[in-house]
């Protein structure tokens, strides 16, 4: 793998990927979320995460 997705990524994509972890640190820790236990939000902020980084992705190949 010749690059990097340190040296590569953007400070945007960089700010998501950090504001996303600590949703998630903070949903399991503090307001109970699990992943698989039927809640909507915890869903919905993988879906989001998972749709960034296909998009993300994408955008680079080009």
């Amino acid at each position: 793998m010749a690059r990097s997705l340190g040296r590569n990524s953007s400070p945007l994509l960089t700010a998501i990927g950090v504001a996303v972890a600590l949703i998630a640190i903070v949903g399991t820790q503090f307001l109970g979320w699990e992943w698989g236990d039927g809640r909507l939000v915890p869903t919905v902020i993988g879906v989001v995460a998972v749709a960034i980084a296909v998009v993300a992705v994408l955008a680079r190949r080009e």
